[in-house]
């Protein structure tokens, strides 16, 4: 499963790109990070070392989504 993870770094958008994504879209991808890096844990916990940079990556664009989800609320809060 990694090798399938590497190829597709989808999680890698940056802000800036994500900026421009949907509110459905956004839900989307935090959901689909959170699966994944839920997968990640468990072959993480069976010994597989080398899912360690690709869980950081998930981790580091679930909390791109969310920061851009909070721009987005605080934004129509105004």
């Amino acid at each position: 499963m990694p090798a399938k993870l590497e190829k597709d770094k989808k999680w890698k958008w940056p802000a800036e790109k994500m900026r421009e994504w949907t509110d459905e879209e956004l839900s989307a991808a935090r959901t689909d990070f959170s699966e994944r890096l839920l997968r990640l844990r468990f072959q993480y916990a069976g010994g597989q070392t080398d899912v360690l940079v690709v869980m950081r990556q998930l981790r580091k664009g679930i909390a791109r989504v969310k920061t851009v989800e909070r721009e987005r609320g605080k934004a129509a809060n105004r």
